[in-house]
């Protein structure tokens, strides 16, 4: 971004006020570029990401290996040279879901996602990710921000300071987490760092219909606030801030204060309109199945997402999973270090029903096109069994050396792979990819070129995708 760009912008850095818990600030990105120019065409308007915490297995979803069906129960390294995270290699363990081919292309998918799988048509999968870390926190942080430390702007941030939004009434970066809580690494995931505060999303609660945003409406009993009062309140204050301006021309971040509170009046009308879902077909609440008891809260989720891309949300994060603890019934994410079949077994029907109904409910609206939908997790697992004292575990251990990601629309090519792991899944070989190229294909089908999408900070010209990454992946454009 040019010198001019920064400096007037610049005074948004201390502006951020809250409302309570609410992220008014991030409210503020709408009107900072809404009119902004891209560096070049853009296909894609806006970006769904779906973030799977915990690192799914490639190996039992989305990359066939043959030869490690071959290689069942053998030792992974017989002669115990290697050292997984957090065990010793155990046997050679396969997919535990069959997998087979799907659609025109072919593309090869376990039957852990049967909806998904009527959907590859329009997919593009990255078989070769890797990540610098096999760290639940710090890996979700560099799949969010380009970097294993926390500290650093999200992608969400860096997209609204670069697009801004296209609405006046809602947030230009929306995260709903999952029900269960935060994911690694906590809201650090989806923050401005060095970014002015205003790029910072604002936080969904997506079964909260009433409340959706923190502190946006006075408590029930607070007889005093009426709709009539509340109106005249605010023509009041709006005198008051005209008065207040007149004496302090110029003061950009007085500006930005005001401009967040007008924001907040106006969510206090937008926000139940979006979140209430009345106006939805039966047919489109049943394909996202949000009364089912467990994959109901995710099927919600990606129907929110929708909803607000739909009003002009630039940007939505959805969470599938939470932070990591020991399992009770379940692990409470992807984390399966104990039992792959039980975790993957729960965590695969809650994605596979989300995803894919948003994925088929953008393309009957005309809208995947120039949505982008992201899925990802922060690393993969390993193909062997998770060696415990006296024998093998049902579970995996982690894996930064190998994942997969896929995209659907927004410019993507549908239909393809890229990339490849080796024979067994254990290490991405060909076309590696880090979330530097990710990030940068996104920005670019965004119409951003992320070598000018900079902020000046710390004596360097920053950007999301750091400065190892080897750009675009042009192979993944339509």
């Amino acid at each position: 971004m040019s010198i001019e760009s920064r400096s007037r912008r610049a005074f948004l850095q201390s502006a951020g006020g809250g409302l309570g818990g609410l992220a008014l600030s991030a409210m503020l990105a709408g009107n900072s570029r809404a009119a902004s120019p891209t560096h070049f065409p853009a296909k894609a308007k806006r970006v769904i990401q779906i973030f799977c915490p915990g690192g799914w297995s490639q190996v039992d979803t989305f990359d066939y290996k043959p030869e490690l069906e071959k290689r069942a129960g053998q030792p992974f390294d017989p002669g115990g040279e290697l050292q997984f995270f957090a065990s010793k290699p155990g046997n050679c363990l396969p997919s535990q879901w069959k997998f087979r081919q799907h659609g025109e292309s072919g593309r090869w998918m376990s039957d852990l996602f049967p909806r998904l799988a009527t959907c590859v048509d329009d997919m593009a999968f990255i078989y070769s990710m890797q990540s610098k870390t096999a760290l639940h926190g710090p890996g979700c942080f560099m799949m969010n921000t380009g970097q294993t430390l926390p500290g650093f702007p999200s992608m969400g941030a860096w997209v609204t300071y670069g697009l801004g939004s296209e609405s006046e009434n809602l947030p230009s970066f929306v995260v709903l987490p999952d029900p269960r809580g935060l994911p690694p690494g906590g809201i650090i995931n989806w923050g401005a760092g060095f970014l002015p505060a205003v790029h910072q999303a604002t936080t969904l609660d997506a079964n909260n219909v009433k409340a959706p945003f923190a502190d946006l409406f006075p408590p029930k009993d607070f007889a005093e606030v009426t709709p009539d009062r509340d109106a005249a309140g605010l023509d009041f204050l709006r005198q008051l801030n005209d008065l207040h301006r007149k004496d302090r021309a110029g003061n950009s971040e007085l500006e930005a204060r005001i401009s967040a509170y007008e924001m907040a009046a106006r969510l206090q009308l937008s926000a139940p309109e979006v979140t209430d879902l009345v106006g939805e077909s039966e047919i489109t609440k049943k394909l996202y199945a949000i009364d089912h008891p467990e994959t109901g809260p995710f099927g919600r989720q990606c129907l929110l997402a929708r909803r607000m891309v739909e009003r002009g949300v630039r940007f939505v994060q959805i969470y599938c999973g939470a932070e990591n603890t020991t399992a009770k019934e379940i692990r409470p994410n992807w984390d399966s270090h104990e039992d792959i079949v039980r975790d993957h077994g729960y965590w695969g029907e809650v994605l596979d029903t989300g995803a894919a109904a948003l994925l088929k409910d953008l393309k009957s609206r005309g809208m995947l096109e120039d949505t982008l939908v992201i899925c990802t997790s922060e690393f993969g697992r390993q193909p062997a069994a998770q060696a415990r004292a006296t024998s093998d575990s049902k579970g995996r251990d982690h894996n930064a050396g190998a994942f997969t990601t896929w995209m659907a629309g927004g410019g993507v090519k549908p239909g393809i792979g890229y990339g490849s792991t080796d024979e067994l899944g254990f290490e991405s070989v060909e076309n590696v990819v880090h979330s530097w190229e990710l990030h940068a294909t996104a920005l670019h089908l965004l119409g951003l070129d992320h070598e000018r999408l900079t902020w000046y900070h710390n004596g360097l010209e920053q950007r999301l995708t750091g400065f190892e990454g080897k750009g675009v992946v042009r192979e993944l454009l339509a």
